[in-house]
């Protein structure tokens, strides 16, 4: 058995983010069938279909084709331990996955090879950015006409601010689809589509191969000769510590969906990356290496097996070992107490662990205790981490209970979906939750939410729309909030930690309320501190 260094060194923990539609979850599902996690990959395309990808576990997502929530999944691959967070694509659901990059070392960046960087491929590398981890991009779909790989990685390069260095590099697209040449081994791997089967039938032959002409034909030999040249002569150079910090972004070029190119990705991504990175605390920054446990919650998801109606709270570990049964210390509640039930996932799959080091997720039972962004360590330790901000939503709706007799399983329902992260809910001042604003970062939240208070709580609601599109958190010391100055087209609210809220219809609307009330001080986002 590995001792506990080792068992760090072979952990690699890394996001999957894209635009929706790019093939991030079909990705995640092959490289889950190389670890031998699965067996047969599932899509999430076709809604007949009678399997669906693992990693979309909540119903809705099967119905609609869509990652809606992040997803935990963990394989073993030659000596490393893998922990994949898959998020959702989707632009509505970015802030999940902005927390989810909170738990990751590097990201994986999935590009759709004809279509390029997309808008939500911008706002998702941004925050790889803020968080200065490495980032791997792997341009998927080349089975399908694509465009030009120089214009793709220069499109990268100018609309992402980052170097691009090509590992492998495509051989034609679409139908005329050859295979890839590996600049490293400088020789080429011929594709030839399986329909989804493991293994790739490949065939490699190198440059000077005299059946290569052949093999490509002439004008794809040519071009293929004539990029590489360019690629020596004028390509940025493999820089790994330009890597490490997020300034030059490796470039694989493949098919998720025929399997090709997803096997020598993997393995040379799990080359390039890190072992556990260390993480900023209040106190300083935290060596995974470290033998005192600490780990702090990301993420926390009600419901996850319909038949317990639980809760749990995801956490990433960040220093030392965790061992089942261990005492640890809740920093924000500043209580001992035993994590119950540690599970480490299979989307939906779960298996009771024993023990967990630097760099795992591990889901433990949540009776209610935890936020996001709360932190547990050793009693001895007593560190706490850096809060995760949350995003101010940009479309609210007032929501009732249909029948008032399910009053109890609202109110439940509410908090506790609010409690994960996936929606915020308000209140006007002295009246409590008997009726609630909803505010959400994308309109499909709303969708979401009527479907879990319906599946999962029993609960019919009815929802009126708000013509709000702002909201600051008021951040100065205001004596009697009810006597601020405030436009008839503004709201004052509260949230469910009790801090005061403006909702606003406009900008004007906050630039007026902050000139007509002196000493007034707004903030576009607020943090998750207990």
């Amino acid at each position: 058995m590995p001792d506990y260094s080792q068992q760090i060194r072979r952990r690699r923990t890394f996001a999957i983010i894209s635009h929706p539609d790019a093939g991030k979850t079909t990705l995640t599902e092959k490289l889950l069938l190389y670890g031998g996690a699965i067996t047969q990959a599932g899509t999430v395309k076709g809604k007949k279909s009678s399997r669906h990808a693992v990693s979309d576990w909540m119903e809705i997502e099967k119905q609609r084709g869509i990652s809606v929530t992040s997803s935990v999944l963990q394989f073993e691959y030659g000596d490393c331990c893998i922990n994949i967070l898959d998020t959702p694509g989707h632009q509505d659901f970015s802030e999940d996955t902005y927390r989810t990059l909170m738990a990751a070392d590097s990201a994986v960046m999935v590009i759709d090879a004809a279509k390029g960087v997309e808008p939500q491929t911008r706002k998702l590398f941004k925050v790889c950015l803020l968080r200065d981890i490495p980032i791997f991009t792997f341009i998927n779909k080349m089975d399908r006409e694509a465009r030009d790989p120089f214009e793709l990685c220069e499109e990268i390069e100018e609309e992402l601010g980052i170097g691009t260095c090509p590992i492998n590099w495509p051989i034609g697209s679409g139908k005329s689809f050859k295979g890839v040449y590996d600049r490293k081994k400088r020789d080429i791997l011929a594709f030839s589509a399986t329909g989804g089967a493991k293994r790739v039938q490949a065939t490699e032959a190198g440059l000077d191969d005299p059946h290569l002409v052949d093999m490509l034909g002439q004008e794809l030999y040519q071009t293929l000769c004539d990029d590489v040249e360019l690629l020596d002569g004028a390509g940025d150079d493999f820089d790994m510590e330009l890597v490490r910090h997020g300034k030059l972004s490796p470039v694989f070029f493949g098919s998720a969906l025929t399997n090709f190119g997803v096997e020598p990705f993997l393995e040379q991504f799990l080359q390039m990356t890190t072992p556990p990175l260390p993480r900023t605390t209040v106190e300083g920054d935290i060596d995974p290496f470290d033998p005192e446990f600490s780990a702090f919650v990301f993420k926390i998801q009600a419901n996850m097996n319909r038949a317990h109606r639980d809760r749990l709270a995801f956490m990433r570990i960040c220093s030392g070992k965790f061992s089942k049964g261990m005492e640890v210390l809740h920093v924000q509640q500043g209580k001992k107490i035993k994590l119950a039930q540690p599970q480490q996932m299979m989307a939906q799959e779960r298996a009771i662990v024993d023990e967990a080091y630097a760099g795992d997720i591990i889901g433990v039972f949540d009776p209610g205790i935890f936020s996001i962004g709360d932190t547990v360590c050793a009693p001895s330790k007593k560190v706490r981490f850096s809060s995760i901000p949350t995003f101010a939503p940009e479309h609210f709706a007032r929501v009732r209970q249909v029948d008032t007799l399910k009053r109890k399983q609202f109110v439940k329902g509410m908090d506790q979906i609010a409690q994960e992260g996936a929606i915020q809910i308000f209140h006007e001042p002295y009246s409590g939750m008997e009726e609630v604003i909803v505010g959400v970062v994308g309109t499909l939240q709303f969708d979401v939410l009527e479907y879990r208070l319906k599946n999962e709580y029993g609960v019919d609601i009815r929802m009126e729309r708000l013509p709000y599109q702002s909201l600051r958190w008021i951040e100065s010391e205001i004596e009697r909030p009810d006597d601020l100055h405030l436009s008839t087209d503004t709201k004052l609210v509260q949230d469910y930690r009790d801090r005061y809220l403006l909702l606003f219809t406009s900008e004007w609307n906050v630039r007026w309320s902050l000139e007509h009330n002196k000493g007034l001080e707004l903030a576009e986002f607020g943090m998750n501190e207990s």
